[in-house]
C-alpha cells in the first residue's frame, strides 16, 4: 500500500499542482469527499468548493470551479474549470465579484435564465474569499 497520493490539479489553461500529498478533501457534487491512500477506484463531479489536500502537518486549499475527479491507483487527477490556490486569491477582487452578483440577484426571480449564472458567480466569489481567508 503506498503513503501517499499522486495528485495532480488541472485547468484547460495550466497544471495547477503536481505533488506527492497525504489526503484530499473535495467539494463533490453530492457532498465533500476523502480521499487517502489506497481509496477504491472512483471517476466523479465536483462542484464549487474549496478543494484541500495535507501534506504531513500542512493543510493546503484551493477554490476551484467545476470538474471532475479520477482516482485510481493512488493516483487523483483533478480537471477543474478553474483552480486558485489561497495565496494566489485577490481577495479585493473576489469582494468585488460579490458585490456585484449580490446587486444582480436582487433584480433576477429564479426563473430568469441569467439567475442560475449569477448564483453560479455569488458561489463562486463566496468560495473564493472563504479560501483567500485561509491563507492569512
Amino acid at each position: 500500500m503506498a503513503e501517499k497520493l499522486k495528485f495532480d490539479l488541472v485547468t484547460p489553461y495550466r497544471l495547477v499542482l503536481s505533488a506527492d500529498v497525504d489526503e484530499i478533501t473535495a467539494p463533490g457534487l453530492m457532498g465533500e469527499f476523502g480521499v487517502l491512500p489506497a481509496h477504491t477506484p472512483l471517476l466523479t463531479t465536483l462542484q464549487i468548493g474549496e478543494l484541500t489536500y495535507r501534506q504531513g502537518n500542512e493543510q493546503f486549499h484551493v477554490a476551484v470551479n467545476w470538474g471532475f475527479v479520477e482516482v485510481e491507483d493512488d493516483r487523483v487527477t483533478v480537471l477543474v474549470e478553474t483552480a486558485e490556490p489561497a495565496d494566489e486569491i485577490d481577495l479585493e477582487r473576489a469582494k468585488a465579484a460579490l458585490g456585484r452578483a449580490e446587486e444582480a440577484l436582487k433584480k433576477l426571480a429564479p426563473e430568469d435564465k441569467d439567475f442560475a449564472v449569477m448564483k453560479a458567480a455569488l458561489d463562486r466569489a463566496m468560495v473564493r474569499i472563504q479560501v483567500a481567508g485561509r491563507s492569512r
